[in-house]
Formats: C-alpha cells, sequence, structure tokens
C-alpha cells in the first residue's frame, strides 16, 4: 500500500473514486462502495486508506483471513472440496473459468478414493496450481498467511459500514464480524454496524430470502427486507443526508422466532453466559456432572463410570477407512461442490448419523478430550431438533408418503445451528504444530461464532461431536506429521476418542443467553453423542 503504482485493491479504489468524482458530472462529491465475497473484500479494504469523497460503504461476506476462518481453512484445517477445486476454476486457465473434470458423478466418492491430500498434486495437478502450491508450502500460520489477513491493520472505524453476513454462509462467515469488531476499537462516531440473517453466502441479494434448507421464514422475504428497510437507507443517509442516522449498532433476523431485532450493542448487555453440560449418558443439562452419575441404555458407545474411571463419550475413528460416513451430500462434480453441497451440509444434519436419545462474543464449545493417537480433528455441531409432528402431513393418511416425500419436511428435522471444527495440532500454537499426549484429556476451545436463534417450545437441542467432516474439511491422520498435506497412506492410522463429562472434566457448550420474549418454555434438552 505504499506504493502508489502497486497493483493493490486499497490504492485501486483511491485511485478510482478520485477519477469519478472529478470526471462524473453533476455528482455531489460523495461516494458509497458494496459487494459480496470478493467484492466485498475490495469494498472492505477502502478502509486501510480511504479517500476524502468515501463517505459510507457496505462489506458484506467479505474474507479477512484465508488460515484462520475463511474460504480456504477453519483454525487451519483444511476445507479440501471447497479450496481445491475453486482453485482449479481460478487458476487452471486465465482466459476462462475451468472446472475439475471429476471421473466419477458421485464425487463423495471421489474423494474417498482420492485418499490423502497429496495425492492431488502427485495424481492430478503436478504442481500446475499455483495457490494450491501455496497451500501445501504453508500448512501453518506463517508469515505468507499472515500477510494476507490484511485485517490486523484495522483498528478504527474510518468510514460509516454497514457489515452484513450470514449465519450459514459456508465461505466467508466471519470476515463481517471481524471487520465490525476491530472497528469499533476506535468507533467515537458509532458508524461500525453489523447486519446478520439466517442466509448462506449472499442469499440477502437474492429476490427473496425467505428460507434456509427446508426452514420458511413465516412470510418474511428477509432479502427483499434486508435491502429496502437497511441496506438502502444506509446510503440514503451517508450519501444524500436524507433519513436518521441508524440508532443500533446491530439488526439480526432472528431464526426460530423468524423475527427482526434491533440491539443498541452487540453482543446484547443481557445475554448472560449459561453452560450447557454434556453427560456420560448422552444427554444434555444446565447442571454440572455430578458423583457418581451412570450411563443409561441409550445406543451411545459404552465406557466405564464410576470406580475412578472418569465418564466419558468414546468412539473409534479410521479415516483410512471412512466409507458409511457420508457427512455430506457432495453433488455431482463441477461447481456444485463448491457452494450447494456446503450449504446442504450447514442446513440440514443428516438423521442416520445422529443418536436421537470464541471467537470474539459468540457461543463457544469447550471439550474435555483425549485421543489415542497424537493428532486429532474435533468437529462439535449445536442443533436445534424440530419436534416429529412439527409440519401437518400433505398426503394421504391410508396411502402414506410418496418415496422422499416424508424426508423432504420439517418432521424431525435437525438444524445445524452453529457449528465449528478444531486440529489438535494447532490447540497450543497456529505457528508452530506441535504433536498431542496419547490418551491425556485435554481441553479443547472450540468457537462456535455469533448467532441470534430461539430454541422454540417443543425443539429440543443436541450437540454433536465427531472427528471427521469429510470431505468439507480433509482428513486427519491422527499421527502427528510435519504437514498433513504431504502425509501418506500410511500414516493414517486408527484411534479411539474420548471426550470427558465428569465433575473434575466436564465438557460443555457456553451459550449467550437472554430471557425470553414472547416465548414462555424452553425447549427439552435433547442429547449429546460422540461420533
Amino acid at each position: 500500500m505504499k506504493d502508489p503504482k502497486a497493483t493493490n485493491e486499497t490504492t485501486d479504489a483511491y485511485d478510482s473514486i478520485e477519477w469519478l468524482v472529478k470526471n462524473i458530472p453533476n455528482n455531489n462529491g460523495k461516494v458509497g462502495m458494496w459487494g459480496v465475497s470478493y467484492d466485498g473484500l475490495t469494498t472492505a479494504l477502502t478502509l486501510l486508506h480511504p479517500h476524502t469523497a468515501l463517505k459510507a460503504i457496505s462489506e458484506q461476506a467479505s474474507p479477512v483471513d484465508q488460515w484462520m476462518n475463511d474460504d480456504d481453512h477453519r483454525y487451519g484445517a483444511l476445507r479440501e472440496s471447497y479450496n481445491f477445486e475453486y482453485d482449479v476454476l481460478e487458476q487452471a486457465d486465465k482466459n476462462k473459468n475451468t472446472h475439475f473434470e471429476f471421473e466419477t458423478y458421485d464425487t463423495y466418492q471421489w474423494y474417498l478414493d482420492l485418499g490423502p491430500v497429496s495425492n492431488i498434486n502427485d495424481k492430478y495437478l503436478h504442481g500446475s496450481i499455483p495457490y494450491w502450491n501455496s497451500n501445501v508450502e504453508h500448512p501453518d500460520y506463517d508469515e505468507f498467511w499472515k500477510k494476507e489477513a490484511w485485517v490486523r491493520q484495522l483498528h478504527s472505524s474510518s468510514v460509516p459500514n454497514l457489515n452484513v453476513a450470514g449465519f450459514w454462509d459456508q465461505e466467508d462467515p466471519w470476515g463481517p464480524w471481524q471487520i465490525f469488531r476491530h472497528s469499533l476499537e476506535s468507533d467515537p462516531e458509532h458508524t461500525s454496524l453489523m447486519v446478520a440473517g439466517p442466509w448462506f453466502h449472499g442469499q440477502w441479494q437474492s429476490p427473496k430470502g425467505d428460507y434456509i434448507g427446508q426452514v420458511q421464514f413465516g412470510g418474511h422475504e428477509t432479502a427483499r427486507e434486508f435491502r429496502e428497510n437497511l441496506e438502502a437507507p444506509f446510503f440514503r443517509y451517508y450519501l444524500h443526508g436524507k433519513g436518521e442516522k441508524p440508532q443500533w449498532q446491530a439488526t439480526m433476523f432472528q431464526s426460530g422466532s423468524n423475527q427482526w431485532r434491533t440491539y443498541a450493542v452487540w453482543p446484547p448487555k443481557e445475554a448472560k453466559p449459561t453452560k450447557l453440560y454434556l453427560h456420560a449418558d448422552g444427554t444434555l443439562s444446565f447442571k454440572a456432572p455430578a458423583p457418581g452419575e451412570l450411563q443409561r441404555e441409550s445406543g451411545i458407545p459404552r465406557v466405564r463410570v464410576g470406580s475412578g474411571e472418569p465418564g466419558a463419550l468414546s468412539h473409534a475413528a479410521d479415516f483410512a477407512d471412512v466409507s458409511g460416513r457420508r457427512l455430506a451430500n457432495v453433488g455431482n462434480g463441477g461447481s456444485e461442490i463448491c457452494r450447494s453441497p456446503a450449504r446442504r451440509a450447514l442446513v440440514r444434519e443428516p438423521a442416520a448419523r445422529s443418536r436421537r436419545d470464541r471467537d470474539g462474543d459468540g457461543c463457544q464449545h469447550t471439550l474435555i478430550a483425549s485421543t489415542s493417537g497424537t493428532d486429532s480433528d474435533f468437529v462439535v455441531k449445536l442443533i436445534d431438533v424440530y419436534p416429529e409432528n412439527a409440519q401437518k402431513s400433505a398426503w394421504n393418511e391410508e396411502d402414506g408418503p410418496k418415496p422422499g416425500e416424508y424426508a423432504q419436511s420439517l418432521n424431525g428435522y435437525q438444524l445445524p445451528v452453529a457449528m465449528e471444527v478444531r486440529r489438535g495440532r494447532y490447540l497450543t500454537s497456529n505457528e508452530k504444530p506441535h504433536a498431542l499426549m496419547p490418551n491425556k484429556p485435554t481441553e479443547w476451545k472450540v468457537p462456535l461464532r455469533d448467532h441470534d436463534h430461539v430454541f422454540l417450545k417443543g425443539h429440543r437441542i443436541m450437540v454433536q461431536v465427531q472427528s471427521t467432516w469429510f470431505p468439507v474439511i480433509d482428513r486427519n491422520p491422527q499421527k502427528f506429521v510435519p504437514s498433513i498435506y504431504k502425509a501418506g497412506a500410511a500414516d493414517f492410522v486408527k484411534a479411539t476418542q474420548r471426550v470427558y463429562c465428569s465433575p473434575g472434566m466436564a465438557s460443555y457448550v457456553e451459550l449467550p443467553v437472554r430471557e425470553s420474549r414472547g416465548f414462555s418454555e424452553s425447549p427439552e434438552l435433547g442429547g449429546s453423542h460422540a461420533e
């Protein structure tokens, strides 16, 4: 940015604004910018060196740090399918967008047969995609990634900014919240604002935005309402001096209640951190585990409880063979895998997989867990389980539903409200990974990001803990190696994972909970389980 002749989004935006103000006739000297995803990034980067004529921006789903939690990774865990295919799409041919040509229609099976990530270059790309090579050569949070993480330079609200995020955005869910919070470090004029809703990536710019997954929003066309009631008035005020300055810091379309909410500050001051504990019998409770608890029959893998053995949920993980672990429906190749399947993975948890029995100030899961290996992943999902009779049947009761019809209803629907992965090698340092000590209970902080959601009466809260999110996230060998991206097939080993639920080693989800407004009863507590 110090070189005015260098190519970068910040100086390019400055020069463009300079030209426009001087050459577009009859302008009022006030400029606004907005954009989604990469266009959101080009908008957001103006905050580092804004032109004096730039009076308002709205960055929407802008990435800020590709290693920490935007498109490419989740806290250093590689988003394998998205990263690989997007890199090919962008860099395989400079004259056109080129999708990777899968040999099989079922791309899940393709990734399964692929084996280790190292085979992507060994068998297919052969070093031909520069950005993929950069990922492989920089597995840890080194200067390559830190230099890319431009938000580290942002410490004030230099231009009024309407930050926009989707609670179910699988590409850039993290960036807008980071821009919002970094801008609040110095915001005397209260011009850093936050808008979020139940949207996938960019859905707020679709015609209606009246659903997510199979969940309808009670007649609300949230995308249109956002543009008419929030985006347009914001620019109207700052560019034309019409209307009123926003008196709120955050506006959310609250899922569950399906209502727009405004907040003087975010997170709300009245939100109280509340711990929801996992118990060894597979239940959840606001009460911590007590001494002498016994495990009930619930279909959850048995572990010994009592007699000095801490209560735990356990499972065996063998990622050399994940057949049957179809944790995401991965579509039919091409661009489908980049967006649609990951959207599906975020908005519906496959019921067949379940046993039914901070960054910043969002909710967070604290696991006390161990592995018999020397590296491991833990994936945590906070899920809203709909009642079995949530939706009246439209089919003839005598004939029953047609094939697939029941699966398309909301009866028993499992809506993941928040989910995240943490990679064991980075628990103590992002820059210098360390091996885990086998079978040693360790604290895992798993940030679940900001959400605004109501669990309605009759619904249940469920927590799932698993060790793979393949192929959304690459498989962990479960043996510590210098770089997972260069691991071979022989490096993948079986391991036993344990999540502890005893009085001395309690695992829990910490949720910022507010007093209910118009909802007289709480949902039932469903259960927790390890996969």
